[in-house]
């Protein structure tokens, strides 16, 4: 039962056309990654002592605060370009109607209609400035309604909390162990977290299910073992 549940799972033909579910996946694994390889780095400088805890939860927060930065940022600055974009195609409007006319006519010819047809259509909507203005951020611009939807504050702290839920999945574990006990455990539930995540990307990949997860796996463990090493090498300078 288990097998033909993961088999119609992989060869199933994904229509997900949620961006929200692509960032959660994509965040977490950008929180679970990068303080994975932190906590590690820090793990092999100190011997999985209690500094490692507070490292973490440093890189927790530090790693969430930027991204949810980062993605106010981006929302509120595309948003700012398209208005400007859009207030300066209403200004050409005014100014040069006969231009934008042209303009509409040639995008028109430009997708195979024919001329006469494409400057009736042009004359048809620049009878009507709002709809000449929407029509040509559309057409010209490649502007739709949907672009300028979106709350900047409700994308950073979407980004946030995703961050956050990946980022404390290594951690964990030091909450309550110390020494190599803590490593080996955090390295284990982060090697859990990044299988299923590798999982979750086949959504959008429609690659198989083992290939993907085991994949970010060798990534993750790779990345974390460098850090390691690094740390240990680090670790040793520092105590000799």
């Amino acid at each position: 039962m288990y097998r033909e549940t993961l088999a119609r799972f992989e060869k199933k033909h994904r229509t997900v056309g949620g961006n929200a579910l692509r960032a959660a996946v994509l965040g977490g694994n950008d929180g679970l990654v990068s303080n994975f390889s932190l906590v590690m780095g820090i793990a092999g400088a100190t011997s999985g002592s209690s500094e490692v805890l507070l490292a973490g939860l440093a890189g927790l927060l530090a790693g969430a605060l930027s991204m949810a930065l980062g993605e106010w940022i981006s929302v509120k600055s595309s948003q700012e370009l398209y208005e400007n974009q859009m207030e300066v195609e209403k200004e050409e409007l005014e100014i040069n109607p006969e231009g934008e006319e042209l303009e509409l006519v040639l995008i028109y010819m430009a997708k195979g209609i024919p001329e006469d047809m494409a400057r009736s259509m042009a004359t048809d909507i620049m009878k009507d400035k709002t709809t000449a203005h929407a029509v040509l951020i559309k057409e010209e611009l490649g502007i739709s309604p949907e672009d300028m939807k979106g709350s900047a504050m409700e994308a950073a702290v979407t980004s946030f909390v995703l961050f956050a839920i990946g980022a404390i999945i290594p951690v964990f574990p030091f909450f309550f162990l110390s020494g190599m006990s803590a490593i080996i455990t955090s390295t284990v539930v982060s090697a859990i977290g990044l299988f299923l995540i590798g999982a979750a990307i086949t959504l959008f990949t429609c690659k198989s299910v083992w290939y993907s997860g085991f994949r970010q796996v060798l990534f993750g463990l790779a990345a974390a073992a460098i850090t390691y090493g690094i740390g240990s090498i680090i670790g040793v300078q520092v105590a000799g």
